[in-house]
């Protein structure tokens, strides 16, 4: 029998060389793996959804903003640029890569504390008092539930920092976690989430892609589920934003998060960007007010009011540094368009999936994600008693994937900066380690 998702782990033999070949040479992205940094000591960098590349036009770009902007400009480029430019590039990432129009997306913060406003602001609309609601399409209300409920439906298998965050706001608040617990090798459906949706349930936390996993989550028919409820939904869209299109407005997203030092390349540490849809702006409460947070920043004033839309969501001082990486990548992927990189993202990890079938599974790997593209997000997740040793000893020879405890090796494939080939020589080592345990 076929295992509805990962399939048959058998397949016919081929050239795997030969079909790396043919498919660099029929890959439309291929040249623009040229405008990324590399370095002679990596061979097969399999790791890109969780630091990207740097690209070479950013060096010049750090560079120019040293020498001007900060350099000769000083403080008055606060006035000139800097102010507007957690709005401005949250704009453009919403534009370019969430389906989400101008005015509901800001960058700043910590994913972590981009994900604990959000959260705590839902929850303090949804369980202290102010109702959160407003219409959406066909008439029924986005987060239209009375104050008062006390739950929120999580995952058990999503990153740490989603599932502490939760766990410390529900502490905080008096609340219960309602955890969801799907098969690792797949993910949580819109069926886990109803089944467990009440007149009770405040807010939704899930991610769009499992960073285990890989699982795609049905954002459209939970959302909608959710709204049936009267709840409002927060959506991780770390392993998402930069390899598949959301489309938030479209789905009547509520609330969403994501990093953008991942498929956006903005480097170690980078701004998380948080999305709040128009019609809940004016009814959250901002939970770490901020001065930058405030109506008037440079009023001093005695009280903290907030400033008006998605601008009260900020709170410190905007990292602008960390902001200058991203937008080189977007220039990258508006000029691509999400729909080529997605095309591409599929290409690779089927290929993962092939070289996988050859190579890895007769050595007792196990495949850890959807064979379905459909279901399927930019990586791929295998399985093996020895892959805490094997990534190590990857890491010497200049193969770069992560290992996620307690087996899983993770091939984390970056669209634009990632052939075919290098897949193959990195996976082709992966097989060779195993073949000679010890080496």
């Amino acid at each position: 029998m076929t295992d509805p998702v990962t399939g048959p782990v058998t397949g016919p033999v081929t050239d795997l060389a030969a079909r790396a070949s043919e498919l660099d040479a029929g890959d439309a992205l291929a040249p623009l793996a040229d405008a990324f940094v590399r370095t002679d000591g990596v061979a097969a960098y399999l790791d890109g959804n969780s630091l990207g590349r740097p690209l070479h036009v950013t060096r010049e770009a750090m560079t120019a903003f040293v020498e001007n902007a900060w350099g000769d400009r000083l403080i008055r480029a606060w006035d000139e640029q800097w102010m507007d430019a957690p709005t401005e590039l949250g704009d453009r990432i919403g534009r370019v890569l969430l389906g989400a129009t101008g005015g509901q997306t800001v960058v700043g913060d910590s994913t972590t504390v981009m994900l604990y406003k959000l959260a705590r602001a839902a929850l303090g609309a949804q369980a202290l008092g102010a109702q959160a609601g407003g219409a959406q399409a066909g008439g029924a209300q986005a987060g239209g539930a009375q104050a008062g409920r006390r739950e929120i439906v999580a995952c058990t298998d999503d990153f740490p920092t989603d599932r502490f965050v939760i766990e410390g706001i529900a502490g905080e608040l008096d609340l219960t976690v309602r955890w969801l617990r799907p098969d690792p090798r797949a993910g949580v459906t819109a069926e886990h989430v109803g089944a467990v949706l009440g007149p009770e349930t405040a807010l939704v936390l899930l991610s769009h892609i499992s960073y285990r996993s890989a699982w795609i989550a049905d954002l459209p028919a939970i959302t909608a589920a959710a709204h049936d409820a009267g709840a409002l939904v927060l959506w991780d869209l770390c392993h998402s934003v930069g390899v598949l299109d959301p489309q938030l407005d479209g789905n009547h997203v509520d609330l969403a998060v994501g990093c953008t030092y991942k498929y956006l390349n903005g480097g170690p540490g980078a701004p998380a960007f948080g999305y709040v849809a128009r019609r809940l702006q004016d009814r959250l409460r901002q939970p770490i007010q901020g001065w930058m947070g405030a109506a008037d920043p440079f009023a001093m004033g005695e009280r903290y009011e907030p400033a008006r839309g998605i601008r009260r969501f900020i709170s410190g001082t905007p990292p602008i540094v960390g902001m200058l990486a991203m937008r080189d990548m977007l220039d990258l992927l508006e000029s691509v368009g999400i729909a080529a990189v997605r095309a591409k993202s599929v290409a690779l990890t089927s290929f993962a999936i092939e070289v996988y079938d050859q190579l890895l599974a007769p050595y007792g790997v196990e495949l850890a994600s959807p064979r379905d593209p459909a279901l399927r997000g930019g990586h791929v997740m295998l399985d093996h008693p020895d892959f805490r040793e094997v990534t190590a000893r990857l890491w010497e020879r200049g193969v770069i994937p992560d290992f996620r405890p307690p087996t899983g090796l993770r091939v984390g494939l970056s669209p634009l900066s990632t052939s075919f080939g290098e897949v193959l020589r990195g996976l082709t080592e992966v097989a060779d380690l195993l073949a000679r345990p010890g080496s």
